[in-house]
Formats: structure tokens, C-alpha cells, sequence
């Protein structure tokens, strides 16, 4: 059998170096066709030496020069090519066979929206994706006979916890068909867990991308802290599982050991448990149906000293109340929320507003254009461009 053909969206990040790892481990299974990246143009330029890929993409076209050239130095005989319709034409390519989604933020959007239109495999690590445009993501995957199959270690734990018959069609049937209650995403409570609230106006970058128990890039660090991440998790939840908001429930576990559970009526709970290493996800979606090695320890229960869960504290983790707000209030909503986010946290990452601020900046964006409703991609992305640009103007209300 031939090695399957993969192209990484955001493979000089943390899921597209851990891919990679994965990869290497079965050269008779997997072979890379595509790697892209943003800015690291040194750590692409490695990931190619090493897997030679027969493309390469970069968003700028001075960085693509410039790996074009050392690649050629090295006489790796990758083509590299540059911009949006780059990423879009790869991520959709012929031969590919599996798309790793891992673009961070709304850039993601476009080339992951290319590979579900071309009937790919899509291993989605792009949240973003979904919260932005769920509807219309999910319409795609089924129209154009698309597989989806979430990398998240949260939703794929719930993935793992469901029916074998539900998780082929998981995001077009109902949860109560198959006799599940409720679905319980969990999350580590981040580095903020108990640091007195009066002391957040303190909290530097430096410490805010500090995980307990995840090595993740900075935006999703920080999403981490004030729980947005598990607040657009919620919503990817929503749209992977096609369930209600009251049919998610939010439980802190501090020790990311218990990835989630799903409750079924009978009273059984089922848990997906493990090392919180994002290689034993994208393993189990390379594979699936069958499991494969993934190199990641296997989890020791005599070295975990206890479980414990919380409820989340809204006052302390605001940011998770606006995302099932939005959740609720529609499409509109929780496009302009991730928006308002993103540029919530660059501008908290490069020192211009405190880190409390970044939940009352995304509160204003949610509250001036929740009622909005879109449904096209045309519409989404207008208006994921305006709530960006009113994010801009409300930043100088923050200095």
C-alpha cells in the first residue's frame, strides 16, 4: 500500500511540529507532500531538509525567496510558492489524501474551507475555523463528502468517548439518538487558577504563556489563560457534535489528565485519558480507524496523585461566559468575538493593554455586533474584517 500524501497547514507551529514527529515515526504510512508556514522561515527550511516535501508555502513572498534560496543551496528540489491562494491550492491539491488544519486564527479559515471543498480528510486543530463559520463549514464537509476529524485533545477525547456508529456522522446527528446526556469539556483552569483577582492587572506576558501542563504557542497560551480557548472549544463543540449550549457542560481538571468525557443517560460516563501531549490526538486522527504508535509515555495512574474537578468561576475567567454567550446569540456573534480576540490578545502580548483588559475589549466588540447575522462566506469575512477594525479603534479607550 502507498504511503498516504500529507499536506501540514502550520507546520512550523506546535500541532504541525508534532505532526511531523508522528510522520516520522511511520515513513511506510505517511509521507509528506506539502509543509506551510507563516514566519518561521528557519524552522521550515529544516522541515524540509528533512522530509522533503515536494511543496512549500509561505504567506510572504520576500520569506518564500528567501527559502526558495536555501533550499536550493542545500539541494532540496522542493517548489515553494507564496500567499493566500498558495495555501488554499495545497491544502486542496490532487494528491493529497489528509489536510493537517493547523493554521492558528482566522488566516486558517480560507485553506481549510480549500480542503473540505476538495473531499480531503481534514484533521481540524483550527478552532477557529468553526467558531468563525460553523454552519457554513459543516454544510461544506458534507456536500463535498469531506472527512472531519478533530485534533483538539478535548474534542478528540469526546470523538473517542462516542458510539462507533455516531462518530462517522458525528456532526449531523443528534447526541440523544444514541443515548448521550451531555457532553463534559474539560479544561486545566490555566496558570491563573488561584492568583488572587486583584492581582490579574499585574500579569505580565512572560507569565500568561506560561501553561501548566501544554507547550502551545503564545496566542493559544494566552487564550488558555483567560479561558477563551476553552471558549471557542465550547463553540467548535456545538458545531463538531451538532448539539445545543445546554447540552455542554464546562468542568475544570487542573491536571489535563482526563481530556473529556461524554454522559450518557443510563448514568455511564466515558473519559478519554492521557499525558497531556498533543501527539496522541493527531496520532489517533492520522489513523482512525486504527491506532498507530505515537512515542508519547504512556500514562502512569501510580504517578497521578489525585483527580479533582472545579466549576468554572465566570469572574474569574469572563472571557468563557462571552463565548457561550455568543454561542447562543448566533453566527454573527462568534465571528466577531474570535476577531475581537485575536487582536484583544496581540495587543496584551505586545504590552498595550493589561490582561483583564482583554476580556473587556472582546465584551464591547460581542455587544455592538452580536445581533448580526451572517451566513455566507462573503458575509463572514466582511465582518470578521469589521470587528477587527472596531477592536483597532477601541484599543486607544484601553492605553
Amino acid at each position: 500500500m502507498m504511503p498516504k500524501q500529507v499536506v501540514i497547514l502550520g507546520a512550523t507551529g506546535s500541532i504541525g511540529c508534532s505532526t511531523l514527529d508522528v510522520v516520522a515515526q511511520h515513513p511506510e504510512l505517511y509521507q509528506v507532500l506539502a509543509l506551510t508556514g507563516g514566519k518561521r522561515v528557519d524552522v521550515l527550511l529544516q522541515q524540509c531538509i528533512q522530509f522533503k516535501p515536494r511543496y512549500a508555502a509561505l504567506t510572504d513572498a520576500a520569506d518564500a525567496a528567501a527559502l526558495r534560496r536555501q533550499l536550493q543551496q542545500a539541494g532540496v528540489a522542493t517548489e515553494v510558492y507564496s500567499g493566500a491562494q498558495a495555501l488554499a491550492d495545497l491544502a486542496g491539491h490532487p494528491d493529497a489524501d489528509i489536510v493537517m488544519a493547523a493554521i492558528v486564527g482566522a488566516a486558517g479559515l480560507l485553506p481549510t474551507l480549500a480542503a473540505v471543498k476538495a473531499g480531503k480528510t481534514v484533521l481540524l486543530a483550527n478552532k477557529e475555523a468553526l467558531v468563525m463559520s460553523g454552519e457554513l463549514f459543516i454544510r461544506a464537509v458534507q456536500q463535498h463528502g469531506a472527512t472531519l476529524l478533530p485534533i483538539d485533545s478535548e474534542h478528540n477525547a469526546i470523538f473517542q468517548c462516542l458510539p462507533a456508529p455516531l462518530q462517522q456522522q458525528c456532526y449531523q446527528s443528534r447526541l440523544a439518538s444514541a443515548g448521550i446526556a451531555k457532553i463534559l469539556l474539560t479544561g486545566s483552569g490555566g496558570p491563573f487558577r488561584q492568583k488572587p483577582l486583584a492581582e490579574f492587572d499585574q500579569i505580565t506576558p512572560e507569565q500568561a504563556v506560561a501553561h501548566p501542563n501544554w507547550n502551545m504557542g503564545k496566542k493559544i497560551s494566552v487564550d488558555s489563560a483567560t479561558m477563551m480557548n476553552k471558549g471557542l472549544e465550547f463553540i467548535e463543540a456545538r458545531w463538531l457534535f451538532n448539539c445545543a449550549v445546554s447540552d455542554i457542560q464546562v468542568v475544570i481538571h487542573p491536571q489535563s489528565i482526563i481530556h473529556s468525557m461524554v454522559q450518557y443517560t443510563d448514568g455511564s460516563v466515558l473519559a478519554q485519558l492521557g499525558n497531556p501531549d498533543m501527539r496522541t490526538p493527531i496520532a489517533h486522527a492520522l489513523a482512525f480507524p486504527e491506532r498507530i504508535a505515537s512515542n508519547v509515555k504512556p500514562l502512569n495512574f501510580f504517578d497521578v496523585p489525585s483527580f479533582t474537578f472545579e466549576a468554572p468561576d465566570y469572574g474569574r475567567y469572563p472571557c468563557l461566559l462571552l463565548a457561550q454567550q455568543a454561542c447562543a446569540a448566533g453566527q454573527g456573534a462568534t465571528t466577531a468575538l474570535n476577531a475581537a480576540n485575536e487582536i484583544a490578545v496581540e495587543a496584551f502580548l505586545n504590552r498595550q493593554i493589561r490582561f483583564p483588559q482583554i476580556a473587556a475589549l472582546n465584551e464591547r466588540v460581542l455587544a455592538h455586533f452580536a445581533a448580526r447575522n451572517v451566513a455566507e462566506l462573503e458575509e463572514i469575512l466582511a465582518l470578521d474584517a469589521q470587528a477587527r477594525t472596531y477592536s483597532q479603534l477601541l484599543l486607544k479607550d484601553f492605553v
